[in-house]
């Protein structure tokens, strides 16, 4: 399995963030990709390699324009107002609520201002390399897509910054730009069929669903923590099934505190089941470990065995596939979770989880969600 990286991730390393109603060190920081790095150079199934340039065209067929020209201004535009802090981070947001009743707000002149029209939390801070580290983030999620296009069955984009909190208009939750979003986008223009995008991190791809929320064309399926305690809040309930053609293009399977093995992999297998109904002709995995039991920022408890049987279910579905790593913060062992997710790696000793599998359990999970499951007979996709 080839996997591409870019140096140029270590760029973008803020100190801080606000969070928690208090400032305190970043939790995205370079050492999570580099953990990554070392562990997959020292298995001998993974291979190596550097991405190419693929311009400006593939984001702002997803994004909006006008945020790529901001945050590639930004830290210039924030340096020259000087400013004394060393990390760009809002202290403004334009709600709705804020102007109920008198029209939309003007566009701020000021780098401060424009920073809060775009950024939508406090814990996305822009530094002097963050732009290219961005760009090189996406440049290593459409080679990747690249290389799946050329024949290879699996690829993996070993991306940072993440991108799956990343609206069309909006950047947040450590991302800057969707680069899952991105890459089923050019699958989709470049090759056809339709495209699914499996999101297994902790926190819900809010921007990823609002990108393709009224789509029919990209499958959007993710297990999370539930919204009504889970970053970010605001998206990702299970009633959110899309709107007008997207309408049943979108799964959301929210996971109780504490998920165990058993029980993310009884979801997993219906989004799994989605994906097969859709009979997508590519998969784009948002791979994020922080559904680790030791993950300081999320609150499951899932164990190294288990992204190895995620992985291998996934490479079961027979679909060519583009993996983009998103989250993870337990630094420790980010690396080797990562390498056993990945197909084709040796694998975990511990004893599989597939054999602990309670067909009780499975059967109250379908049971549980059924009210809120897609009908695959009525499915909107073609084919």
């Amino acid at each position: 399995m080839r996997v591409v990286h870019s140096p140029e991730h270590l760029r973008h390393a803020p100190e801080r963030e606000f969070t928690d109603a208090r400032s305190r060190p970043i939790y995205e920081v370079p050492e999570r990709a580099e953990a990554i790095r070392r562990a997959l150079e020292g298995d001998d199934a993974f291979e190596l390699v550097g991405p190419t340039e693929h311009g400006a065209e593939p984001i702002t067929a997803v994004h909006d324009p006008a945020m790529l020209a901001f945050l590639e201004d930004a830290w210039r535009e924030w340096h020259a107002a000087g400013v004394p802090a060393e990390e760009a981070v809002p202290d403004t947001f334009p709600l709705p609520s804020l102007r109920e009743g008198m029209g939309p707000a003007p566009t701020p002149s000021s780098v401060r201002g424009r920073l809060g029209a775009w950024c939508f939390d406090t814990a996305t801070p822009i530094v002097e390399g963050t732009y290219p580290a961005a760009r090189a983030a996406v440049d290593v999620a459409l080679t990747a897509a690249d290389l799946v296009l050329d024949g290879d069955p699996f690829a993996y984009g070993l991306c940072r910054p993440p991108g799956h909190h990343a609206a069309r208009s909006a950047f947040g939750g450590y991302c800057f730009f969707n680069n899952a979003a991105i890459v089923a986008e050019d699958l989709g223009r470049r090759a056809g069929g339709p495209v699914a995008i499996l999101d297994v991190d902790y926190h819900h791809g809010n921007g990823t669903q609002q990108i393709f929320y009224a789509r029919a064309d990209v499958l959007y399926v993710s297990l999370h923590g539930d919204p009504d305690r889970a970053y970010p809040y605001f998206a990702g309930s299970a009633d959110e099934r899309g709107v007008g053609p997207g309408v049943g293009a979108n799964l959301n399977l929210p996971l109780a505190e504490a998920c165990s093995d058993e029980e993310y992999l009884a979801n997993l297998d219906l989004g799994l089941e989605a994906i097969a109904a859709a009979r997508a002709t590519f998969v784009v995995v948002s791979l994020g470990i922080d559904t680790y039991e030791r993950d300081p920022i999320g609150d499951l408890a899932l164990t190294t065995a288990a992204y190895h049987e995620t992985g291998r279910r996934v490479a079961a579905l027979g679909v060519r596939t583009v993996v983009l790593q998103e989250g993870g913060y337990f630094v420790p062992h980010l690396g080797e979770n990562v390498r056993n997710w990945a197909p084709g790696s040796r694998g975990p000793r511990a004893r599989p989880v597939e054999a602990r599998l309670s067909p009780r359990w499975r059967a109250s999970c379908l049971d549980r969600t059924r009210g809120t499951r897609l009908g695959w007979g009525s499915s909107p996709w073609p084919g």
